[in-house]
């Protein structure tokens, strides 16, 4: 059974990708007036921030581009459900980025990023074909935790599957 929270976080990124017409975060992002930077990040791939009323987004500017997709889908989720965090804590804020055992916003943000850029028939057709979860990332452009989370919020509605292990920091440093 869906937890309210994580009911809300599926129905936004549901709402979001509708409206946007896109699986594209990049587009998304432009499309919802969120600031997208690359920046040399040493550790941490990602940082949401709101400063005067202007919404940023930066990026660890060497990653695969999978992993940058992730990474922004898990940044729009913070604007979406942790915005009044950002803009309480005026500057720039590092989050204790990607740690879903520590932080609850973490874990939020992951969920959204999994429902944003993981399509339900997609995953449920690479399950039907008996793919594991490594064969399942691979064809959906995806890491295997993120994945693994989808699947996680699919049983939570009610599908029939296998629950798999992840690790909880998997976009950690």
């Amino acid at each position: 059974m869906l937890t309210s929270a994580t009911h809300e976080i599926i129905k936004k990124a549901d709402s979001i990708v509708r409206m946007c017409e896109t699986r594209n975060p990049r587009q998304v992002a432009k499309e919802l007036g969120i600031i997208v930077f690359d920046r040399s990040f040493s550790k941490q791939k990602g940082a949401y921030t709101v400063i005067m009323k202007n919404r940023y987004v930066f990026l660890k500017e060497d990653l695969h581009p999978v992993m940058a997709d992730i990474v922004l889908w898990h940044e729009i989720g913070h604007d979406q459900f942790h915005r009044d965090k950002a803009v309480k804590n005026g500057a720039f804020k590092e989050f204790n980025i990607f740690d879903m055992q520590q932080n609850r916003m973490e874990y939020e943000a992951n969920i959204f990023a999994a429902q944003a850029s993981l399509d339900d028939d997609d995953v449920l057709e690479c399950i039907e074909y008996g793919y594991d979860i490594q064969q399942t990332a691979r064809a959906l452009r995806s890491d295997i935790n993120l994945v693994i989370l989808k699947v996680d919020t699919l049983i939570q509605q009610g599908y029939r599957l296998r629950r798999m292990e992840h690790r909880n920091d998997f976009l950690k440093g």
